[in-house]
């Protein structure tokens, strides 16, 4: 599991990101980059990492599920995760 403060600072980047989305979409369109560089460093979208959902592991990340592939291994075989089963051929 991820440290609480590593998910909490994701979690306040992506507010940023949110908060200055259509200010940096003005300020591209217009070619002020003096303007945008002026801007937090953490409003930028790049700056944001995919982590899981349930455990904060920001390595092997499926977007399909929003969890990261150990915990869905151990969801699918579970049973906890509708329509998934274990391929066999």
């Amino acid at each position: 599991m991820a440290k609480e403060g590593i998910k909490a600072r994701e979690v306040k980047r992506a507010k940023l990101v949110a908060k200055y989305a259509q200010k940096r979409e003005a300020l591209k369109a217009a070619g002020e980059y003096e303007a945008l560089d002026k801007l937090p460093k953490n409003a930028s979208p790049v700056r944001l990492h995919n982590r899981c959902k349930l455990t904060g592991r920001p390595r092997g990340y499926m977007r399909q599920f929003g969890i990261s592939r150990v915990t869905f291994r151990e969801m699918a075989l579970a049973g906890k995760i509708p329509g998934v089963k274990k391929a066999s051929w």
